[in-house]
């Protein structure tokens, strides 16, 4: 099953581009991953609660190419079937995740075009 998410087109390029101007492929790094924090803040508040610690595995990282929120560890096994859902098992999806991406994507939207502005305006002859 391939993850979820959401891709951006030319995303290749620009790294590619980073790589010829000797550019940091960290900077994509670092605001991955506070994309990732902003997303993961709104998915712990709003992770369903029954006995608390589904909210508590809720972990954000942010690689060179995503931005990546995680949910659940071997102790809390049921944050994917929360989400997603599991029909044969009367479990109805509830994507709490999801919901939290969509809901707060103004903000992280803005956060990754300024960022991609930025390194763009550093690349000599990318605009």
């Amino acid at each position: 099953m391939s993850e979820p998410g959401i891709r951006v087109e030319g995303a290749r390029q620009l790294r590619s581009s980073m790589r010829r101007a000797g550019l940091d492929l960290d900077e994509l790094k670092a605001t991955h991953d506070r994309v990732a924090q902003l997303v993961a803040g709104r998915g712990r508040s709003s992770a369903p609660v029954r006995t608390g610690k589904l909210a508590g595995t809720v972990r954000a990282s942010g690689t060179k190419t995503a931005a990546v929120i995680r949910a659940g560890y071997a102790r809390v096994p049921y944050a994917h079937p929360i989400h997603w859902g599991w029909p044969r098992r009367g479990i109805p999806a509830n994507p709490w995740l999801s919901e939290a991406a969509q809901a707060s994507e103004p903000a992280w939207i803005g956060i990754y075009t300024a960022e991609v502005d930025r390194i763009l305006d550093r690349i000599e002859g990318a605009r």
